[in-house]
């Protein structure tokens, strides 16, 4: 059995994402990907950072929530860079 890699995937999406549940949103569905890292509004008040760490497939399923959203936001654009895990994170949170 291969042993999966453990990746970083960090995000930062843009639109209409401060205010509207999106924090809540990411945290429940990296939660139920297992995945660990945290959400956090960024001060520009229009863009939510993600960094998230955990298998590819997991990371791949949580960026295309991201380019979703919950109901309310409005997701214009989502910018991903990927790398290897810091081995930081013991949870996901919200900041």
């Amino acid at each position: 059995m291969a042993v999966q890699e453990v990746l970083s995937l960090h995000a930062t999406v843009y639109g209409r994402v401060q205010g509207v549940f999106f924090r809540q949103f990411v945290a429940e569905r990296a939660c139920r990907l297992g995945l660990i890292g945290y959400v956090r509004n960024l001060p520009d008040g229009a863009s939510v950072e993600v960094v998230a760490e955990g298998p590819r497939a997991s990371l791949e399923a949580l960026l295309e929530h991201l380019r979703r959203g919950p109901p309310l936001a409005r997701v214009d654009k989502v910018k991903a860079t990927w790398a290897l895990s810091s081995g930081t994170y013991r949870a996901f949170s919200v900041q």
